[in-house]
């Protein structure tokens, strides 16, 4: 990954902690704002699509959005692949967790009170409070704590961490106390929405101390997360005596099942944590637990993703011995045998899953490729039709509807979905190139509408990426 994609993103991310601007911001404001910072997010880090992780930590964020006053904007919510422990909010209802600070979640409640507490930062509206307010800390510093978080994000050790520190340090003192007031109001909405959405506060409680257990060696291993969300300390003191002030209510909470959470867990772990560690974990599992399906599942998903596909196949068999038909064993089991290039075999078994679960977002994904290999292109895009009007936002069906439709001399279908592609993936260029097709191609004028919206778009990202490119060059001139 480009480390100077990564200081821009986190440029952004620290500017709204410290940012340097006078005015406040309006709500369409905040918007633009947040699709600016999502391209940036997109162009460098890497968002887990996986609709059953997605899907997973949406549900819980809708379950406290439930419980809250109208919101001003919809709310999405990511999991990127970074193993470093941090959550944070950017602006306009963007909440982001990192896959390493999930790994070390227990429960869904955990998840929950962090998902509570960044949603609390954005209805309160702390972001655009510091866009507006934060005058006092100069662009020296800014660099300074921005090189420092990226540094610290990116496993540089105590050099980062240093930096981090000492960037903050001379900060204004009256800043960061103003950040401890956000983390606190944050809080006490967050602990009013949990317990309203069912879940204990103990599980944000249980987090915080998970969290604050990493700063084993003292400052130079502080986790990213207490950088960005400082007094943790005050924190947990704060929560522990509102749990023990609000018991009554706490023993009235339902106990939520760990089953969804459980297999979440095992999913990210597998597929998205570190490839050694994780295969060595589910090797000893398997020893002590040969029974379990959850473990069969997770040691199926760690061979695959190491190519020992004949090997996973038996582990997704294994597991379905325990829990038959059910549909994400299969489609797991589906997608091996597509990766194997088994593609009748895999759509034999994922025309069960979905036969089951008509709606599952990788059944439809992995349908339709196998279609798209069998050159039956008009069942492929079915399959990936049906899988967007579900998941709009899901960058790979684009891609492959995109080479359906064009293998079925829908040019301006194809350059559509391509166009939409490219331009979620940060590559302006092939973006610009696939609009300007679809709008040649279309005759359709609601569609031109869109594309004329799309193509603007990046094209204007396309322009600043070349600007900022010269800059760079001319800087190191």
């Amino acid at each position: 990954m480009n480390t100077k994609k990564k200081l821009g993103v986190w440029l952004l991310a620290v500017l709204m902690l410290f940012p340097e601007i006078a005015r406040a911001i309006t709500i369409q404001e905040e918007e633009e704002l947040s699709r600016e910072f999502m391209a940036a997010v997109n162009e460098s880090y890497e968002i887990i699509h996986d609709s059953i992780i997605s899907d997973y930590v949406t549900r819980i964020g809708d379950k406290i959005l439930a419980v809250m006053p109208p919101q001003p904007f919809p709310y999405h919510f990511h999991v990127i692949k970074e193993y470093t422990y941090n959550a944070f909010a950017g602006p306009g209802g963007q909440v982001f967790i990192n896959s390493g600070l999930f790994e070390a979640m227990e429960s869904e409640e955990e998840i929950a009170g962090i998902i509570a507490h960044e949603i609390s930062h954005v209805a309160c509206r702390h972001v655009s409070e510091r866009i507006a307010r934060s005058k006092k800390i100069g662009l020296a510093t800014l660099a300074g704590v921005a090189a420092g978080v990226l540094m610290g994000a990116t496993g540089s050790g105590a050099a980062a961490s240093a930096t981090m520190v000492g960037s903050m340090a001379a900060a204004q003192t009256a800043s960061l106390a103003y950040s401890r007031e956000d983390e606190t109001q944050a809080d006490q909405r967050g602990l009013d929405y949990l317990t309203k959405a069912g879940y204990s506060p103990k599980g944000i409680l249980a987090a915080l101390t998970k969290i604050r257990s990493r700063q084993w060696y003292g400052k130079e291993q502080i986790p990213t997360y207490m950088m960005t969300h400082p007094a943790v300390e005050d924190r947990i003191t704060f929560i522990g005596s509102w749990i023990e002030a609000n018991s009554s209510i706490i023993r009235q909470l339902p106990h939520y099942a760990p089953d969804p959470f459980d297999w979440t867990h095992a999913r990210l772990l597998a597929m998205f944590g570190p490839e050694d560690d994780t295969l060595k974990f589910y090797k000893s599992q398997i020893a002590k637990t040969p029974d379990k399906a959850l473990v069969h599942y997770g040691y199926g998903l760690i061979l695959t993703r190491t190519g020992n596909r004949n090997a996973a196949m038996e582990q997704f068999r294994a597991a379905l011995t325990k829990r038959a038909f059910d549909p994400i064993l299969l489609i797991e089991l589906g997608r091996t045998y597509f990766l194997d290039g088994r593609y009748t075999e895999a759509l034999r078994v994922l025309h069960g899953a979905l036969d089951i679960s008509p709606d599952e977002t990788e059944g439809l994904f992995y349908a339709g490729r196998c279609f798209i290999e069998l050159e039956k292109f008009e069942e492929a895009s079915r399959c990936l039709e049906s899988l967007l009007r579900s998941t709009p936002d899901y960058p790979d069906a684009m891609f492959y509807l995109g080479k359906a439709y064009g293998s079925l001399g829908r040019t301006a279908d194809a350059c559509y979905q391509l166009g939409r592609y490219y331009l979620i993936r940060g590559e302006y260029k092939n973006a610009v190139v696939q609009l300007e097709k679809a709008m040649e191609s279309t005759t359709d004028p609601q569609k031109k509408t869109e594309i004329e919206i799309l193509l603007k778009d990046a094209k204007q990202r396309f322009t600043s990426k070349i600007h900022e490119s010269e800059t760079r060059k001319q800087r190191q001139r």
